[in-house]
């Protein structure tokens, strides 16, 4: 789905627009091939460039074509299953930003949400306003997933194994972002050396500051994933701890109910025995079983198996 805003000023209202003009901005929501083709006839850009917008696990990137500036990103989102970030492409360059998603972006909407201040005539700024909207996407699910992880190690008495699925899918999703915010970092670094884009000064310095914000969040992620990591490996412990206890009950129980099960298999047999003549032969054997069965039990207590 094509859509066409324009903002000539921060202050002034939104428009919609039905056809592109220079300095508008136009977003592309679950983009299918046809929607790509508009743009390649808008833009120029080769179609192989543009059919890796629809790519579900590509790498961020930024990639020169013609006249046009690809930027590849990702931002969190679990709109596929298994994955955890959705790929995000912005075109920057021509008469026209645009952004591309191959699913309905969340993160445009929370933009748009947010009431956030810009212009579309000013593309640059636009960019580095997206760009900081997903870093800050990023930073939220990351405080979430930390959050998560901190409230497990508080409750490490009642393991289950409902946790260490929670603990792996958690590992899972911050690799995931780890794997999203490095490219993107070193994106943006190569976009400072290499000066594919103008930016004013101002822009230079918060670019500067981005980029060491998605290295801190880089940072964050290796130290909840190590946390993940001690807490999986606390889990294992304590499951082979208790494990190594239900072991030990079964054991003991196994021998304390064998005593009467050999007893009674014993004076089960068609032989002479003790006491088959005594009238209290039943009394005596069940005393006699009893007491071995107790003393078991005694032993067992005593070394802390029961």
């Amino acid at each position: 789905m094509i859509k066409i805003y324009w903002k000539e000023t921060e202050t002034s209202p939104l428009q919609e627009l039905s056809q592109p003009r220079p300095g508008c901005w136009i977003h592309i929501d679950e983009a299918s091939q046809s929607e790509l083709s508009v743009v390649k006839t808008w833009t120029g850009i080769d179609e192989a460039a543009l059919s890796d917008c629809l790519d579900k696990y590509e790498i961020p990137r930024s990639e020169k074509n013609k006249n046009s500036l690809l930027i590849y990103t990702r931002y969190p989102s679990d709109q596929e299953t298994g994955l955890y970030t959705s790929t995000f492409t912005l075109i920057i360059g021509g008469e026209s930003f645009i952004t591309i998603s191959p699913h309905r972006s969340l993160l445009i909407q929370n933009f748009f949400d947010q009431n956030i201040a810009f212009s579309t005539t000013q593309s640059s700024h636009l960019l580095m306003q997206l760009l900081l909207r997903t870093h800050q996407e990023f930073t939220g699910q990351i405080r979430k997933v930390r959050h998560n992880v901190l409230s497990a190690e508080k409750e490490m008495i009642n393991v289950e194994s409902e946790d260490i699925a929670s603990l792996t899918k958690n590992e899972e999703i911050l690799n995931q972002y780890l794997a999203s915010l490095t490219p993107i970092r070193s994106m943006l670094q190569n976009m400072v050396t290499a000066r594919f884009i103008s930016f004013y000064e101002k822009e230079k310095e918060s670019l500067d500051d981005l980029i060491n914000a998605f290295l801190q969040s880089e940072d964050i992620c290796n130290s909840v994933i190590k946390s993940i990591r001690s807490l999986r490996n606390a889990y294992q412990i304590i499951f082979t701890n208790n494990l190594h206890k239900t072991i030990k009950l079964l054991t003991a129980l196994t021998i304390i109910l064998s005593i009467p099960t050999m007893t009674a298999s014993v004076y089960g047999m068609n032989i002479k025995l003790p006491f088959e003549t005594s009238a209290f032969a039943f009394i005596i054997v069940l005393g006699f079983t009893g007491a071995l069965s107790a003393v078991a039990l005694w032993i067992f207590k005593r070394r802390g198996w029961l």
